[in-house]
């Protein structure tokens, strides 16, 4: 076994010239069978994110969750299924890939989050070698729940357009892969147990979780669609799709170019929460509109505020850049769940969608063409605000109040209540939907559900 430490100083003015740093080392001709690297610094004083790329591609990003992570070159690869074994392709720290350690350069990245005006002492211990570090065994997968009626039942009776099924589920959740306490596993079970038909798992800049979806999704009956959090100090965004890693260290417009020539989605994440609110001058037709973060107030209108900076929307139905109009962005949830401790599960808040099916590329294809609804939660019972055609009906809503861009209110009389599209000539007292978003509030205005 090989060891090497490489010791630093580092302060705010590093962050100034570089909030990436890559700290080089090599690894010799031939390989080596197995890699660990560690991270040790004073962590009252400073927040340093972890993450390592080879000669040819990321492998992977632990954030500030993680102070070591190991890698471990597989078996000789046998042909057919044997190759795809993990003794054959090796296993990894959740968050980084297994593979072959390829001879070169790589490099440990550390991500300067947040640094001290003074120097901080920073030890990074690279080791490679037969006896250089194991990887952590996964947790065991809960068995998978039976029986009961859960909001996937209340989704197949929502009223949607002809082929089309509204599906529950969250387009925002985090594993062991960055910086969630679930193993993907233990999340997918939390997800069927709260009855939802679909679960985005994006975690931090990493895509290491890709390959173990199908089969963890299958299990638990759960469409597990891939993603990422493209994360970094001036925003948050989801891609979307089975497209391979986003490099979150180039610009924001770099990764919508990327993300949309693959095939995929980039949405917005939480764009008025707290230190990650989204800095960047882009917009990308995607947005995470409601965060958990709102729950913290369902009364607060700073989302709201938000849309109309970002549309210019006025107070006159059909007035020029109001949210009504066909360019507004697409409307998503996302618990953004990390851990139980949290005191939440998947689904709060909740994304419908109106899909042919529920297969991954048919709830994209859902959003892409903006086919959602948010409510608070998964249901049965909880008020839902969904679109069929140009019509808007509200399920479970009886008492509520309907509410549209311009702030106009209207009650809700009965369990199943739609609302016509007016006629073209519909004056601005219609009081049809003529102009969304659209969303149903409580009395006291407490945000239940909300509908493009």
């Amino acid at each position: 076994m090989t060891r090497e430490e490489r010791r630093l100083r580092l302060s705010v003015d590093d962050q100034i010239e570089n909030r990436y740093l890559e700290v080089p080392f090599e690894l010799p001709a031939g390989g080596a069978s197995a890699l660990e690297v560690t991270l040790a610094y004073d962590r009252d004083a400073a927040v340093i994110d972890l993450g390592c790329r080879d000669p040819e591609r990321w492998r992977g990003w632990s954030g500030g969750a993680r102070s070591r992570f190991a890698i471990t070159q597989g078996s000789a690869a046998a042909p057919g299924p044997a190759a795809q074994s993990p003794l054959a392709v090796g296993l990894a720290t959740p968050g980084y890939e297994p593979g072959e350690l390829v001879a070169g350069q790589w490099a440990v990245v550390l991500g300067l989050h947040g640094m001290p005006a003074d120097p901080v002492d920073v030890t990074v211990t690279i080791a490679t070698g037969v006896d250089a570090g194991g990887v952590e065994d996964e947790p065991p997968a809960p068995p998978p729940p039976s029986g009961g009626e859960g909001p996937t039942r209340l989704g197949r009776d929502l009223p949607a357009p002809d082929g089309l099924t509204w599906y529950a589920g969250d387009l925002h959740a985090h594993t062991t892969h960055s910086d969630g306490t679930l193993s993907i596993a233990q999340l997918t079970a939390a997800a069927a147990g709260r009855g939802l038909d679909f679960l985005a798992v994006t975690d931090h800049n990493t895509v290491s979780h890709h390959p173990h979806l199908a089969a963890v999704g299958a299990a638990y009956d759960v469409c597990l669609l891939p993603g990422q959090e493209v994360t970094t100090h001036a925003g948050h965004a989801n891609a979307f799709g089975d497209i391979g890693w986003v490099d979150f260290r180039r610009p924001a417009a770099q990764w919508l170019s990327d993300v949309e020539q693959r095939g995929g989605l980039l949405s917005v994440n939480h764009p008025i929460q707290d230190d990650c609110g989204w800095l960047y001058p882009v917009q990308t037709g995607f947005l995470e509109l409601w965060h958990i973060s709102w729950f913290l107030d369902l009364t607060a209108t700073g989302p709201w505020a938000y849309l109309r900076a970002l549309g210019g929307a006025t107070d006159t139905p059909g007035a020029p850049g109001m949210l009504g109009a066909p360019d507004h962005p697409v409307f998503l949830g996302g618990s953004d769940f990390h851990t139980p401790d949290h005191g939440y599960p998947p689904g709060t808040p909740t994304t419908w969608v109106a899909a042919e099916d529920r297969t991954p590329e048919a709830i994209l294809d859902a959003v892409r063409h903006g086919r959602t609804a948010i409510s608070r939660f998964p249901g049965p019972g909880e008020p839902v605000l969904v679109r069929v055609g140009e019509d808007l009906v509200a399920i479970d809503a009886d008492g509520t109040v309907l509410v549209d861009a311009a702030g106009r209110r209207r009650r809700v009389r009965g369990d199943r209540v739609t609302f016509p599209a007016p006629p073209d000539d519909a004056g601005a007292d219609h009081a049809g939907p003529a102009q969304g978003p659209y969303r149903l509030e409580a009395a006291d205005r407490t945000l239940l559900a909300i509908s493009a």
